[in-house]
């Protein structure tokens, strides 16, 4: 359904770094970089059939986090739902909500996951869903 995601950021190069760590850790490689015709960065991350990006604001406000947003990267294991999450604090993120742990609601049996806030406040996942026993 989705082809691809896009965050804004209000520094670029720090993203780059954030997520050129945190993405490898679900097997994306470094960022493709283009640079728009007004002169704006994007990143694009590409793996598995999807794409998420990271911009500069193209109207030059201030990159803002969407409120009640939340953008959910599939992991294989709760090992890669760790290392996404401990790279993710490590790379100049914050863990936020409950620890990485198996939750569930109910609705989609359980799942194993973690929430970070990238640098610029954007709010991730990282969820590894998994066989009821």
């Amino acid at each position: 359904m989705i082809n691809h995601v896009m965050v804004g950021s209000n520094d670029i190069e720090r993203s780059k770094r954030f997520y050129d760590a945190v993405l490898g850790t679900l097997g994306a490689g470094a960022a493709l970089r283009h640079v728009t015709d007004s002169g704006h960065v994007r990143l694009f991350y590409r793996h598995d059939g999807g794409s998420f990006c990271v911009s500069q604001p193209i109207d030059d406000e201030p990159a803002t986090p969407a409120n009640g947003g939340t953008i959910a990267f599939r992991c294989a294991s709760p090992e890669t739902v760790l290392a996404f999450h401990d790279t993710a604090v490590a790379e100049g993120g914050r863990s936020i909500e409950d620890p990485p742990g198996i939750r569930d609601n109910g609705l989609v049996g359980p799942v194993y996951l973690a929430y970070v806030r990238d640098p610029d406040g954007n709010k991730l996942c990282a969820v590894h869903r998994m066989v009821r026993p």
